[in-house]
């Protein structure tokens, strides 16, 4: 709770970065952040997994009174969710238009290349520890009482410390 209104009340971080990102995005890449958030809701859990919404592109418009015309909605995915999107596309379009409040979106194409999500990232390989290294974490958390603290401070001494290069 970084920031406070006019009101004292604290405000959450994310509704800042939020109120930054927002129009950036929306200048760049013609897409809101509330899109990106509810993604999951719209794909579904199985879709927004190996997919994201990368921007919209809307046409260009020659004269003010060139008639509107609906946007392509660029979508991210990976391997074999290309082809799931692909048989879903109307039905996405039918929900991010409902959650855009207008028929915003025409069509959808879609761009295959790797997303990787907080949920699939891979973890990083650990070097064994040195047996001074070991030592060294063992006389540093020895004095600690409590089994099951010492034990998860060890673990993540060794985390640490196998990350590292020698």
């Amino acid at each position: 709770m970084a920031g406070k209104r006019p009101f004292g009340n604290p405000v959450p971080v994310s509704d800042l970065a939020t109120d930054i990102l927002d129009p950036v995005l929306r200048k760049r890449a013609g897409i809101s952040i509330g899109l990106v958030q509810s993604w999951e809701e719209i794909a579904g859990p199985r879709l927004a997994r190996s997919s994201r919404p990368e921007k919209i592109q809307w046409p260009r418009r020659l004269h003010e009174d060139d008639p509107f015309e609906p946007a392509v909605l660029v979508i991210a995915c990976e391997g074999m969710a290309a082809l799931h999107l692909q048989h879903e596309t109307g039905e996405i379009i039918n929900r991010v238009n409902a959650f855009l409040g207008f028929t915003a979106i025409g069509r959808i194409r879609i761009v295959q290349k790797p997303v990787l999500s907080g949920k699939t990232r891979p973890r990083p390989t650990l070097r064994p520890l040195t047996e001074a290294e070991k030592s060294k974490l063992s006389d540093t958390v020895g004095l600690i009482e409590d089994d099951g603290l010492r034990a998860s401070l060890e673990r993540l001494g060794a985390t640490i410390l196998g990350g590292r290069k020698v």
